[in-house]
């Protein structure tokens, strides 16, 4: 089940990491979290027992939730843009 293609890994890179080689900016990591995350949601919307990728989902979001952390204590104006951008925290 490959959840992203090497095209799209790109072009979340380069949309929140400034180009597609920076892939360990926190925002492009942040990003290619997020997306996972609704893609694994849409698999178990139709797969309610699969209880080992839940256990995946949840160590994902705390992950994501780790570096978003990170990024705020170190940019502020960073965080709340990229929150923004990525529609988190309604």
């Amino acid at each position: 089940m490959p959840y992203l293609t090497k095209e799209k890994k790109q072009s979340v890179f380069t949309g929140f990491g400034e180009k597609a080689a920076n892939t360990g900016s926190i925002e492009g990591q942040i990003a290619l979290l997020t997306e996972r995350i609704n893609s694994i949601s849409l698999h178990l919307q139709a797969n309610k027992k699969d209880f080992s990728t839940h256990r995946g989902l949840m160590q994902l979001v705390g992950k994501r939730k780790r570096l978003l952390t990170y990024l705020s204590k170190q940019n502020l104006q960073g965080y709340r843009a990229l929150i923004e951008k990525l529609g988190l925290r309604k």
